[in-house]
């Protein structure tokens, strides 16, 4: 008998955030779909492309260990690492032309190598999507973070984003050390703006004792 359905943005603590306040926790590894890119999401083929690459390799992962494995999952929430040169192309200008990014889905622990591989060769054996032959596993090393909820556009995200780069870490005796993350909750191609969800995450480090983690 299949296991029960297991939806990780309910399980998982790391996918837990509150609109309006910033959360010290620690991330666990994991394991990600990953496709790499730049430029202005909104009009960059790249970005449109990997998103259509990215969704049929993580729903074919899920059907093989359901029907293979026993195991089902809801397929995780599309996630996105962001970063530039200069930071204040995200918090200032939004200068979206100058940003790099890399777009994400969450593998669950029990798929292995060899279904990873099997999966890329069911969705190529169905008409492979454009960035097939780009798309790798990496396992993500966050470690200590701070995160929060934000609700609205995206671009709306500029003055959340500041408040938690230049009061809140360093206000913790923190220092950002890896690359801003994002988690969407909502599915932008469908949801209006406003009501977007989005996990704002930023990995850190102590310059001094280590700040505890609140539950």
């Amino acid at each position: 008998m299949a296991e029960a359905k297991i939806d990780f943005k309910k399980t998982l603590d790391s996918y837990r955030a509150t609109r309006g306040a910033f959360r010290i926790l620690d991330v666990p590894d994991m394991r990600y779909l990953m496709l790499d890119g730049h430029g202005d999401p909104n009009v960059s083929p790249l970005f449109a492309a990997s998103i259509e690459t990215l969704y049929p390799v993580a729903y074919t992962l899920k059907f093989a260990a359901r029907r293979e494995l026993g195991r089902d999952h809801v397929v995780p929430p599309l996630e996105g690492l962001w970063w530039s040169d200069e930071m204040d192309s995200f918090t200032v200008n939004r200068d979206k032309s100058r940003w790099q990014w890399t777009l994400m889905i969450m593998v669950p622990d029990w798929i292995d190598d060899a279904a990873m591989a099997a999966a890329v060769a069911a969705v190529r054996a169905k008409g492979a999507p454009p960035r097939l032959d780009d798309v790798r596993v990496e396992l993500l090393a966050e470690g200590r973070c701070v995160q929060t909820l934000h609700v609205g556009s995206f671009d709306d995200e500029a003055d959340v984003l500041a408040r938690l780069h230049d009061e809140f870490i360093p206000g913790e005796g923190l220092t950002m050390v890896g690359r801003h993350h994002e988690i969407y909750l909502s599915d932008f191609r469908r949801t209006a703006a406003h009501r977007l969800r989005t996990i704002l995450r930023q990995p850190v480090a102590a310059v001094g004792p280590l700040t505890p983690v609140v539950p």
